[in-house]
């Protein structure tokens, strides 16, 4: 029998999926231990026949009735994403299969468990030919019960289980990041355009490869007074006064670390300085599918501050 561990991933071999195409899918159970999904030579695998779920995300829509005939849409929310995926499951004698069957299955149902207080998804991990992955965070919702028919539950059995994802949309494994750093302070113009002090670090344009908004998160990197970063095309900004928290101003070195959703802003030794943001005025803007003008201005900077964006690009289906 295979044994799982936490060792450097190995892809399984790609097949023709529904919805999805040729691809190589693994499930990573919130231990971190990877269970290859479509190696056919393995002990489980994916039954493509029946698999669902993998598409564009689903919505409701609300509408108000129009005077003059039909309806006009209001609003469109997101919903939940439940993923049905049928696994075979076997091994070389009856408690081959057993033990095989055990584990598969604990690990879908571990997503339920309380450990310290939090139940952690699993992920369905898609890996195209061409290197890029999507993942989708999951729960269990049920389905692990075999066929109940003569010979299955011997040396093999199948099982349709029903995955529950919050968050309907797939997420690109590799983040993008836009760095930008205050250098030696100089003319600006001798011998070519330079950053001055402790103004604005970055306007630069920000480009989102997915098909759904993001809300990014920033690090910025001391020395600095106050950061205020501001989405150019609607005008939506929100700033970050280090002097109005218990930390004081960001030193050389010193890192602090905004997230946009949920809202949260984090010292390099965790400190809450959520705090220092300019309620009401601020806005944690998302970033939308596309190019999006951004500045990022910091007061006080010196040689050596530093603003880092990153995200992670979101995609409608696998």
């Amino acid at each position: 029998m295979p044994i799982i561990t936490t060792a450097a991933p190995v892809t399984p071999p790609a097949i023709e999926i529904p919805e999805v195409g040729y691809a190589a899918i693994t499930y990573v159970d919130p231990t971190g231990r990877r269970w290859p999904m479509t190696d056919l030579a393995g002990d489980w695998y994916t039954l493509a026949e029946g698999v669902s779920g993998l598409g564009a995300a689903p919505y409701v829509l609300t509408s108000d009735q129009h005077p003059r005939g039909g309806e006009r849409l209001r609003h469109v929310q997101p919903q939940a994403r439940t993923i049905v995926w049928p696994v075979l499951v076997k091994g070389a004698d009856h408690t081959a299969f057993i033990r095989n069957w055990r584990r598969l299955g604990e690990a879908f149902t571990r997503t339920l468990r309380l450990v310290g207080g939090v139940r952690t998804p699993g992920t369905l991990e898609v890996a195209r030919p061409d290197g890029s992955v999507r993942r989708i965070s999951v729960y269990y919702q049920g389905g692990w019960d075999g066929r109940g028919q003569t010979a299955t539950g011997i040396t093999w059995d199948s099982a349709v289980v029903t995955l529950w994802c919050e968050d309907p949309y797939w997420v690109d494994a590799v983040p993008v990041t836009v760095h930008r750093e205050t250098g030696t302070q100089g003319d600006f113009l001798v011998p070519f355009p330079t950053v001055s002090s402790g103004q604005v670090l970055g306007a630069t344009t920000v480009m989102n490869p997915g098909s759904i908004d993001v809300w990014p998160t920033w690090q910025i990197t001391g020395p600095a007074d106050a950061i205020t970063f501001t989405r150019e095309d609607t005008g939506e900004s929100f700033t970050l006064d280090m002097t109005a928290t218990s930390h004081g101003e960001l030193l050389a070195g010193e890192t602090v670390t905004v997230s946009t959703d949920p809202p949260r802003v984090r010292s390099g030794t965790n400190e809450n300085l959520i705090d220092g943001l300019n309620w009401p005025e601020a806005v944690l803007w998302s970033l939308p599918p596309g190019e999006t003008p951004v500045t990022f201005q910091l007061d006080g900077a010196e040689a050596g501050s530093a603003v880092d964006l990153v995200f992670n690009p979101r995609y409608e289906t696998a």
